[in-house]
């Protein structure tokens, strides 16, 4: 009699745990590789394919979100919370996700709290796998008091630019310099594939041409502190040069220096003016 007890008890408590244990995802439906779902959410809708949204980038004078068009592979995801008592408030999901981007080295690029029933949002970018990744989070209840959310993901192939040799010793002759789009991780300077090919024609062009000489200059966009971005900057432009030397270039006709953001070409309170900002230019000395 005292066994069937403890076996009806254990049964009642592996019902409560199931009852709070979260639903199945729809079908055919995953969590993106970079980001993982909020503890007990379920995925509720999932679509994945080559799309286009609109993400938050800056406050208007008006005070509404101005909005930037980013195309490319787009994961859409609606996230339902079924635990009522562990359910996050917006501001907890918005600051989950801030974390975890800034974490792998990404930047909050605009955020809209919670009030007055607006369950908020943030926009969230991060270098990763060779891509630009946009993330935008945005907090809501469809069904009170349980909390969803929705996850967009645009993952945009980030800004190559491998010149020729030929190409670049014309427009050093022709305008004395050339900006170069050398694609870096967030806040480092190690030279990825793409930069290492741009240095294979950087090294081919000096050999061409035995008797020029080189200013390597580093340059970023204004997003964080000036002394940091100089400092960056100039470990970016010594990085190249490294790299040149190391190609067989006599270390004596290269130099290298950051100037952090300040000679911007293109207006920084745009995302692609910030991009064409941060650059490498190579300068005839």
């Amino acid at each position: 009699m005292r066994l069937q007890l403890l076996r009806l008890i254990g049964g009642f408590l592996l019902c409560l745990n199931l009852a709070w244990a979260a639903p199945p995802d729809v079908a055919r439906s995953k969590d993106h590789p970079l980001l993982t779902r909020y503890p007990n959410s379920h995925i509720v809708e999932y679509a994945k394919n080559f799309n286009g949204a609109d993400f938050a980038v800056s406050r208007g004078t008006d005070g509404n979100p101005v909005r930037k068009r980013i195309e490319g592979d787009m994961t859409d995801i609606l996230y339902f919370h079924g635990d009522v008592d562990k359910q996050p408030s917006a501001l907890q999901l918005i600051r989950n996700y801030q974390n975890a981007i800034k974490g792998i080295g990404g930047e909050v690029v605009y955020e809209r709290l919670p009030k007055d029933g607006d369950g908020g949002e943030t926009t969230l970018r991060v270098n990763a796998g060779g891509k630009e990744v946009w993330v935008l989070v945005e907090p809501g209840i469809f069904s009170a008091p349980t909390q969803s959310y929705k996850l967009t993901v645009v993952e945009v192939a980030a800004m190559q630019q491998v010149v020729t040799a030929n190409k670049m010793l014309d427009e050093i002759n022709k305008n004395g310099f050339i900006a170069l789009y050398i694609n870096f991780d967030t806040n480092k300077a190690d030279l990825k594939p793409d930069g290492q090919a741009s240095v294979k024609e950087i090294v081919a062009m000096l050999k061409a041409a035995p008797a020029l000489k080189l200013a390597v200059e580093g340059h970023t966009d204004n997003v964080g502190s000036a002394p940091a971005n100089k400092t960056l900057s100039d470990q970016r432009a010594k990085s190249v040069m490294n790299a040149v030397v190391a190609g067989g270039i006599a270390a004596a006709r290269l130099t290298a220096a950051g100037f952090g953001a300040e000679k911007p070409i293109a207006d920084n309170r745009s995302e692609e003016g910030r991009a064409k900002n941060r650059r490498v230019e190579l300068v005839k000395k």
